[in-house]
């Protein structure tokens, strides 16, 4: 929920690292005003890109580097 009152919600399939982990490291997780981090996971989300309706953005990133 943000500060707002307003709740963001994403389907875990848009985020596959999240989606093929076990229950319990999933649940490792630490909030920020700018997103949501799983340190054991390797895995940032920001709410800039929650509210942007971003998923996954590894794939598009390896592609723009390549």
């Amino acid at each position: 929920m943000l500060s707002d009152v307003r709740t963001i919600g994403a389907p875990l399939a848009w985020f596959p690292s999240l989606l093929h982990a076990d229950p319990v490291s999933r649940q490792g997780f630490e909030l920020s005003v700018h997103g949501i981090h799983w340190g054991a996971l390797d895995e940032d989300i920001s709410v800039m890109g929650l509210l942007a309706g971003f998923g996954d953005q590894t794939r598009r990133n390896r592609k723009r580097a390549a």
